[in-house]
């Protein structure tokens, strides 16, 4: 009994290639896709009618994955994109980076903005969240000292 890994963080999205698509600019490399749909389905889940495609990311070493999930049916009812770090639920994602400098001017590139501030926590990382598509916070830290 008991937990052997994480096997992956599930995020629903509505635009499925713009979260694709913002995740490998991230360092993610895409994995497989799918379409499910069917009973198996709804009775995990508890829906009736789903249908839905997902597209699997894995972190480069190998060990962290996420599945990017669009619902076609049944229809969703959409949360705040904008929620603060401070609500209830699964809030951030963090990823630990090389060069944060550069990962953050690449991601404000393509129009990622950082929710607070870029700091320094200590003499052991510098870290910020940024917003990423859908609203989903993503934790960036960089190792120091």
């Amino acid at each position: 009994m008991g937990i052997k890994k994480l096997e992956h963080v599930g995020i629903v999205v509505n635009d499925l290639e713009a979260a694709i698509e913002f995740f490998i600019e991230l360092g993610l490399e895409p994995g497989d896709k799918a379409q499910v749909e069917g009973e198996w389905v709804d009775r995990i889940i508890a829906l009736d009618g789903t249908k839905a495609e997902l597209a699997m990311l894995r972190t480069p070493d190998g060990h962290g994955e996420i599945e990017l999930v669009k619902f076609h049916s049944p229809p969703t009812h959409g949360g705040d994109p904008h929620a603060p770090s401070n609500t209830p639920g699964l809030r951030h994602l963090s990823f630990l980076v090389e060069d944060i400098d550069a990962v953050v001017a690449s991601l404000q590139a393509r129009g990622t903005e950082l929710v607070g501030e870029l700091v320094r926590y200590e003499n052991s990382y510098r870290l910020c969240y940024v917003r990423g598509p859908e609203g989903i916070i993503i934790e960036l830290a960089e190792k120091i000292g």
